[in-house]
């Protein structure tokens, strides 16, 4: 079986809100958050298609006043990822039992270049998609149709785990079994998986 798991907060953790706690003070980090983990344009950072500047202005213009801490923030979002300790041990189970290993990531390439040591778990896994390298995301069924002919997944033969609902309906839509993630161990997860 071929399993495919996307990475933010299912292989990694990324919080996002209590990052930017740790940064701007309590009185604007609900704005800071929603200028930027809230707006609709950062997924143009994981499409990779605008340069980072431009999407910077347009979180800036959600909160003018913020500019600085916008600015701040997103200096630092390489130490927002943290590996689970779980993943690359799960990963060696599941090619161990005789299973491939991909995945599929709405990430941006700042973040891919900030958080390197986070993302050395992708050595793992028999390859994978980030999103700002195809200037396609998910939920586009584009990038689905992509992964599996990339990587000669039989989508009959295949497994998607996201934490995102519209994510795995995106896989679904294709002919792909989804998982949505909620935080399952890793036993929890074989047994959803099948494996």
């Amino acid at each position: 079986m071929d399993i495919i798991f996307d990475i933010g907060k299912v292989l990694i953790d990324f919080d996002f809100e209590e990052f930017v706690g740790r940064y701007v003070d309590a009185d604007k980090a609900p704005r800071v958050t929603k200028a930027m983990w809230g707006n609709p344009d950062w997924i143009e950072l994981d499409r990779g298609v605008l340069p980072v500047e431009k999407v910077l202005q347009k979180f800036i213009a959600q909160a003018p006043d913020c500019e600085r801490e916008i600015r701040r923030v997103f200096s630092q979002l390489g130490n927002i990822p943290q590996l689970k300790e779980t993943t690359v041990p799960m990963i060696r189970e599941l090619k161990k039992r005789g299973h491939r290993v991909f995945f599929l990531s709405n990430f941006f390439e700042f973040l891919l270049h900030a958080a390197p040591d986070v993302m050395s778990f992708t050595r793992e896994t028999d390859g994978g998609i980030f999103s700002c390298n195809e200037k396609i995301v998910k939920p586009d069924p584009a990038i689905y149709e992509l992964i599996c002919e990339r990587y000669g997944i039989e989508k009959e033969n295949a497994v998607f785990i996201d934490d995102s609902p519209k994510n795995v309906k995106g896989a679904e839509k294709v002919g792909i079994r989804a998982i949505l993630y909620t935080g399952q161990t890793p036993d929890e997860l074989f047994g959803q998986i099948g494996v």
